[in-house]
């Protein structure tokens, strides 16, 4: 038998099966989707790791899956065995089929669900033919039928069920909190070198979001003040090898993810973009894994983009000494010097803060990195 086991990419975070896309006694093919797994961050596919059938499932829809844990077995080789009458997909009712053959179906022209999706569309009333899966092969999930319901939603009038993604929020929230002393250190940004670095690239085809500015300028303030880029251990203070930096995305109702850009410190500006653009995308769309959500050495919350002026504290993403805040971009009135002169000025401004663990830094190097990273943005360099 092979044993199918909960990836080693969780970062430390607790998975539960969301729901198995094979039943015992089906046909699968390697790397064939076989169980859906969800965290507070992404919902994950396992996929086979062989050829054969599913001989038996270990843990169940709902089970807390932690990494290494196995979930199921496999019997190599096989092709076929006879099905008992409980093992056999319960088919959609005839007015719930969907008669084309291109997007997971049977063969026979109908599509195969897993249990989790076939109870959502038949509780909402969903067409599942009006959906475009998101999965393998074209196959429907569980977040595509989320998704639909979202898109018709009315205005919710009464209590909100709590989904697994929120409870998990929550319980990292409460943990991060109670575990970490939260201080926080305010600073203000001009952002006109940016703007107007972003404009002329712009203009020659390139175009950035500012939050590439704030990962580039983040990786390399890191150089005055190495352990922003730490976290704190039992026995010492462990300083990252590679600065990765992730990327609070909302999710709106949904909550949010934070996709991360990993070693930075070794990408250009636009190499950074393309990276945010690619992650972003996915992460809106229900298309992260594992891999792209693990690893971050420190965390950005653009806060801004929402119409937050500032936010205090904002709570650190487990396992990292830091978190940088960066408010809405806004044009202000400010005093600025020219010619050895106070002059009154108007400048797109932001306050950025960075919020830090007490037990791996001070407040000298929290003011000397967000001084650092201040004096990048407002000193960058024409285009």
């Amino acid at each position: 038998m092979i044993e199918v086991r909960v990836p080693d990419e969780q970062e430390g975070t607790k998975a539960v099966v969301r729901a198995w896309l094979k039943q015992v006694g089906d046909m699968v093919a390697l790397n064939d989707p076989l169980v859906e797994l969800e965290t507070d961050k992404v919902t994950q596919e396992v996929p086979s790791p062989a050829a054969g059938v599913l001989s038996e499932i270990l843990l169940e829809t709902d089970a807390e899956a932690v990494p290494g844990a196995v979930l199921g077995r496999i019997a190599p080789g096989l092709t076929s065995r006879p099905l008992v009458p409980s093992e056999l997909e319960t088919p959609l009712s005839p007015d719930k089929k969907h008669t084309s053959t291109s997007r997971g179906t049977n063969g026979e022209g109908e599509m195969r669900l897993s249990p989790s999706v076939k109870r959502a569309i038949l509780q909402h009333g969903i067409d599942p033919g009006q959906l475009a899966g998101s999965g393998r092969g074209g196959r429907i999930t569980r977040d595509d039928v989320d998704a639909a319901v979202a898109g018709n939603a009315t205005i919710q009038t009464g209590d909100i069920p709590h989904d697994r993604m929120r409870l998990k929020i929550a319980e990292n929230m409460v943990q991060a909190v109670s575990e970490a002393p939260h201080v926080t250190a305010l600073f203000e940004a001009d952002f006109s070198a940016i703007a107007a670095h972003k404009a002329a690239l712009a203009k020659r085809g390139i175009k950035l979001s500012y939050t590439a500015y704030l990962v580039k300028a983040a990786a390399e303030s890191m150089a005055v003040a190495p352990a922003i880029n730490g976290r704190w251990e039992s026995d010492r203070i462990a300083i990252a090898p590679t600065t990765n930096i992730g990327v609070g995305t909302a999710l709106g109702d949904k909550g949010l993810v934070v996709p991360v850009v990993k070693d930075t410190g070794s990408l250009s500006l636009e190499q950074i973009g393309a990276a945010l653009g690619d992650l972003t995308s996915r992460a809106r769309d229900g298309k992260l894994t594992g891999a792209d959500v693990s690893g971050g050495s420190f965390t950005i919350s653009n806060h801004g983009v929402s119409g937050s002026l500032l936010a205090s504290p904002i709570i650190l993403h487990a396992g990292q000494a830091a978190i940088l805040g960066v408010g809405k971009l806004q044009k202000r009135v400010v005093v600025i010097e020219e010619d050895g002169k106070d002059v009154i000025a108007i400048r797109p401004m932001a306050y950025v803060t960075l919020t830090i663990d007490h037990r791996v830094v001070d407040g000298h190097q929290t003011n000397a990195w967000l001084s650092r990273f201040v004096e990048i943005l407002e000193g960058w360099p024409p285009a």
